[in-house]
């Protein structure tokens, strides 16, 4: 059931914390989160990325919100790399609430668990989380927004299955220039693992085209950018990939 993980050239970010009223096919229920990730792999996404939520519509952790999004989109989408989130603001800030509720994923059978999740190295706990993913058989997507996410990085030696250079928030004018000082940095290191660039908001667009530049793996979806490249409504995730191929182009896709 679990896909090819190393082989990610686009990941639809189908919700992230984003509420129904901001767009409207903002998918939050299991059944909406594996119809969406149906639409996006028949667009040509090669992965997912999700926030699965509880009965309320809120982001969470729990082994039972996680196991019934991930099993819906295994059903709809087979062989498709599955992932999710692990941010800290989804336990409020409280570090050991997330690990219980990672932990709780051992109730899950393997295929109702998640391919990767991603783990930010900006949020403190991180290396106990790592392990605790690795253990589950669950692999890490290293999230690095900076220069020193990427330091500290290199300083823990833990392996990944790909770092996630995640340019968050700051002017559209500086987008390209601070991925490339995080990419540059992480070269510098020797930090194994591939990349994936892509940014939030107004500089969502920008990065997947320095993305396309630099030959690296990218993602788009309704979590990073309600809009299109012109700044136009979007139907949602599947026409955001379709949009971000047709920037990308069909070379950089045949890229390994």
């Amino acid at each position: 059931m679990r896909g090819p993980v190393s082989r990610i050239t686009l990941k639809a970010c189908l919700n992230g914390g984003r509420r129904p009223g901001e767009h409207p096919a903002v998918p939050v229920t299991p059944l909406e989160l594996a119809e969406a990730a149906r639409e996006a792999r028949g667009a040509g996404a090669t992965a997912v990325h999700m926030h699965p939520r509880d009965e309320a519509g809120r982001e969470s952790l729990s082994a039972v919100h996680i196991g019934a999004a991930v099993r819906a989109v295994r059903l709809a989408c087979p062989g498709l790399p599955v992932g999710v989130s692990t941010g800290l603001w989804m336990t409020g800030g409280d570090e050991d609430a997330r690990r219980e509720a990672v932990r709780g994923w051992t109730a899950l059978p393997p295929q109702d668990r998640p391919d990767f999740a991603s783990v930010n190295l900006s949020e403190p706990g991180f290396p106990g989380l790592w392990h605790d993913l690795r253990r589950l058989g669950v692999d890490v997507e290293a999230g690095v927004w900076s220069v020193d996410d990427a330091e500290a990085l290199a300083a823990t030696g833990l392996g990944c299955a790909r770092v996630l250079v995640e340019i968050i928030g700051g002017a559209e004018e500086t987008a390209v220039s601070r991925a490339r000082a995080v990419l540059g940095r992480l070269d510098e290191l020797a930090v194994p693992g591939p990349r994936l660039l892509h940014g939030e908001e107004g500089p969502a667009w920008i990065l997947v085209d320095e993305a396309g530049q630099l030959g690296l793996a990218t993602r788009i979806g309704l979590e990073d950018v309600l809009h299109s490249p012109d700044g136009g409504p979007v139907e949602g995730n599947a026409h955001l990939v379709r949009l971000a191929l047709a920037r990308l182009g069909d070379r950089w896709m045949m890229e390994p």
